[in-house]
């Protein structure tokens, strides 16, 4: 591995928009540190994947992955059981992994990352041959990932507006689902598998997940009334989630889910192709991630 070489790889459409002013800073300070730095701008889907995974033939020290959860997904993917570290510029809506690893906003606060003071080796998981770092899910979420994607208009508003108006007509699902060999019938409006503890915008599906713990978090939420909706909400945001009497949260290494009917779902927020069997698995410590300083439970 060069101990100097760095690599962004920079989605400019993430999130509400894009600056130029950001590659002077990226170029800034790694001048300051003595690192050899290329930036890289991604063209098309997948494309992230490729850039990093030519910086680990390449033996780059760090990989940055400049946008949201999409974008670290696709960085991740390149850099799965390899040396070379990740860091997140966080550029994106929801920005989930940024959040729970407590990654500064600022660019320039983000950009200390580049001192390597902190690395960790997290667990990714695997669905259906998917790689999810953050949090994905089944049933009302990924439907509204797929409308979402759809829609010209990115932001928490816009994501918001769709849950709204797309929360009583979605209807829960029939599935079996089996939590490490235990299976069990159930009737539900999503299902999510949480490594990080949110889906972003300070969201928390899972409070207590942990991203090193090699364990799942699994949330199962039932259909709910629009009364009950707003205190879902509500809990949601206040990590009381957990003690709802309309959620259960499990753990698991192994999961297996079917259902009667094609059930959107969402893959850290991107929507994936509708489907009727769930194959979910952990990677134990997969991943090297660069976080920000501090002693608190990841």
């Amino acid at each position: 591995m060069t101990d100097h070489k760095v690599l962004f790889i920079v989605n400019k459409y993430s999130g509400t928009g894009y600056s130029p002013a950001i590659e002077e800073k990226i170029l800034a300070q790694c001048k300051k540190r003595n690192l050899e730095c290329a930036i890289e701008f991604t063209q098309e889907p997948g494309h992230a994947t490729t850039l990093a995974r030519m910086a680990v033939d390449n033996k780059f020290k760090m990989v940055f992955a400049v946008g949201g959860d999409g974008t670290m997904n696709e960085v991740a993917q390149g850099l799965l059981h390899s040396p070379v570290a990740m860091g997140i510029i966080p550029k994106g809506s929801g920005n989930g992994l940024a959040r729970h690893l407590r990654i500064p906003f600022s660019i320039e606060d983000a950009l200390q990352l580049l001192d390597m003071k902190n690395t960790i080796n997290i667990d990714t998981i695997n669905i259906n041959n998917h790689l999810s770092v953050n949090v994905s899910g089944i049933g009302f979420d990924g439907h509204i990932a797929e409308m979402f994607a759809r829609d010209g208009n990115r932001g928490l508003f816009t994501y918001g507006k769709l849950v709204v108006s797309q929360f009583n007509k979605f209807e829960s699902f029939e599935c079996q689902v089996s939590l490490d060999g235990v299976t069990t019938q159930e009737n539900l409006f999503s299902i999510s598998f949480a490594n990080s503890s949110q889906f972003g915008n300070n969201a928390f599906i899972a409070p207590t997940a942990s991203l090193c713990d090699q364990l799942i978090d699994v949330c199962m939420v039932n259909k709910m009334n629009t009364f009950q909706g707003i205190q879902f909400v509500r809990k949601l945001f206040n990590k009381t989630l957990h003690q709802s009497q309309l959620v259960r949260i499990a753990q698991a290494r192994e999961i297996k889910i079917t259902t009667q009917k094609k059930i959107p779902f969402h893959i850290d927020g991107e929507a994936a192709t509708a489907t009727t069997s769930f194959d979910i698995r952990i990677n134990p410590s997969s991943l090297r991630v660069i976080t920000s300083s501090g002693n608190y439970s990841i």
